[in-house]
């Protein structure tokens, strides 16, 4: 057992869980924050945990002191993927060359929220429809500039009626639609 080294009571008193987890997330290790704060390593422990801290393995603190600025880099670009792009915390992972729970770590350092499974669904729902109004709005140029809803429809791929509903959501005014029937004659008969 580690005896707990001298510090006054006001000065362990002040150390809140926050302010370790502040130096641990900078860098710091548990055992520079024992001797810093004059805390037992267990009270150090304790008091990360409380914070919520997400602790490292001594290699990532080792890879994390090695280049500290590629590291944030790397947890800054995760974070602008996951919020958005609309990352999964897989994708992140293999961006990162990392586990899932390495990427959620870079996540959280980074100060990204981890979402629950519905959000990055409906996340990505709404990613989707976005895009669907932009071609929606394609489609909508090319009718107005006298494109037919067939020869958009072969353009890109899509069936007649999907074509009809894009250009209704994007607010289209269509066109009469022309019968090629013979014509009627409107005169009487004798």
């Amino acid at each position: 057992m580690n005896p707990e080294p001298t510090a006054t009571p006001d000065a362990r008193e002040t150390v809140t869980p926050q302010a370790l987890r502040q130096q641990y997330e900078a860098g710091a290790t548990v055992d520079e924050l024992v001797t810093a704060s004059g805390l037992s390593y267990g009270t150090v422990l304790n008091r990360l945990h409380d914070a919520g801290t997400v602790m490292r393995t001594s290699w990532q603190t080792r890879r994390m002191r090695q280049n500290p600025q590629a590291r944030q880099r790397l947890a800054s670009h995760l974070r602008t993927l996951y919020e958005q792009h609309g990352a999964t915390l897989t994708e992140l992972a293999a961006a990162a060359g990392e586990t899932r729970r390495g990427a959620r770590r870079l996540l959280v350092e980074a100060g990204g929220t981890v979402r629950t499974t519905q959000q990055t669904l409906r996340v990505r729902a709404a990613a989707r429809a976005a895009e669907r109004y932009k071609v929606a709005l394609s489609l909508r140029a090319r009718y107005e500039a006298g494109a037919t809803v067939p020869e958009l429809a072969r353009e890109h791929s899509y069936s007649v009626a999907t074509v009809y509903r894009l250009l209704h959501q994007a607010g289209t005014r269509m066109r009469p639609q022309h019968h090629h029937r013979p014509a009627h004659d409107t005169r009487k008969r004798p």
